[in-house]
């Protein structure tokens, strides 16, 4: 999630895409993404167990800054908004 193009960024995992972004952008969830306006989802992937999620989590976490920049702009470059367009 980010807070505009190129800005804020944050990873997470959940098994509910759709219920956790609606959580983040109306501002139930305290904590990173409420203080600063982390409501944008641009970028996401989806894994076979809960195990593969978290390590790849905990992966892109570590990344450079740039490298996450990078794997968000190959899939939306626009850097639109996602959230809209899941299903459920």
């Amino acid at each position: 999630m980010a807070d505009a193009q190129k800005g804020t960024l944050y990873t997470g995992i959940t098994s509910d895409l759709a219920r956790r972004v609606y959580e983040h952008r109306n501002g139930l969830v305290e904590g990173f993404t409420e203080k600063y306006k982390v409501h944008m989802l641009v970028w996401f992937e989806a894994h076979a167990s809960a195990e593969s999620a978290i390590s790849r989590e905990k992966q892109i976490k570590w990344w450079k800054r740039k490298w996450k920049l990078e794997l968000i702009e190959e899939s939306n470059p626009e850097w639109k908004d996602l959230y809209d367009n899941l299903d459920g």
